[in-house]
């Protein structure tokens, strides 16, 4: 697919995620028992979708991750059969459809964790995001660029050319390292003298575990 028919298919679809912000906007209408939970306003729903601080970049929750930093629940909105294939190590899976389950609330509707909405890019993430501000949930935050992003800035980060500025080298190293510890090897780590392990390309070797965080009851 050329570059042309890739911005096509973008735009559709955050013209649908437009339309849906609207109806969302409107009134919560997907779940009859939520219907008469009022939520937020739509001025305040509106205010909150276009703050930037509403994201979390891929840097960020590498390093959260990397420090054991338990402040955080990582949620992965898309469907069991891709979160199966690869997800963040200790994400909770809880696809889009399956956002207003009873088990699903008890993750995202409380006080004493971040909840970071991902998926492949922002497109469902977002409406992650959406619905349950709509609701009127608190410390709601969406990785910004998605699993998309997170393999072109943490797992297969790219290397500065010579004439860039010495903070794109600094921040090189910095995905670099926490590539490594997401299990990507590369070529200058093996020994030379290690014949059974191939070293023309990086190896990524990464474990993803699946249990679930214990979302503490009640909050501050």
């Amino acid at each position: 697919m050329d570059k042309k028919k890739i911005a096509k298919v973008a735009a559709f679809r955050y013209k649908i995620l437009a339309i849906i912000f609207l109806v969302l906007a409107g009134g919560l209408v997907l779940l009859p028992k939520y219907q008469k939970q009022e939520g937020i306003k739509s001025e305040a729903l509106l205010s909150h979708a276009n703050s930037p601080e509403r994201y979390i970049s891929t840097d960020q929750i590498a390093n959260k991750i990397i420090n054991q930093d338990p402040s955080f629940i990582l949620v992965d909105v898309r469907d069991e059969d891709n979160y199966n294939k690869y997800s963040l190590p200790n994400a909770v899976s809880i696809p889009l459809k399956k956002i207003f389950d009873e088990e699903s609330i008890a993750y995202l509707n409380q006080n004493q964790f971040d909840v970071v909405f991902f998926s492949n890019d922002n497109f469902y993430a977002d409406q992650a995001w959406m619905l349950c501000d709509r609701l009127g949930f608190k410390n709601l935050r969406v990785l910004n660029g998605g699993l998309n992003k997170w393999f072109t800035t943490i797992i297969n980060p790219t290397k500065p050319n010579e004439d860039m500025p010495a903070e794109e080298f600094e921040l090189y190293s910095t995905r670099k390292a926490a590539s490594m510890f997401f299990g990507v090897v590369y070529p200058d780590q093996v020994k030379a003298e290690d014949s059974n392990v191939k070293t023309e390309a990086p190896k990524q070797v990464i474990t993803v575990q699946k249990k679930k965080k214990k979302v503490a009851e009640g909050g501050c």
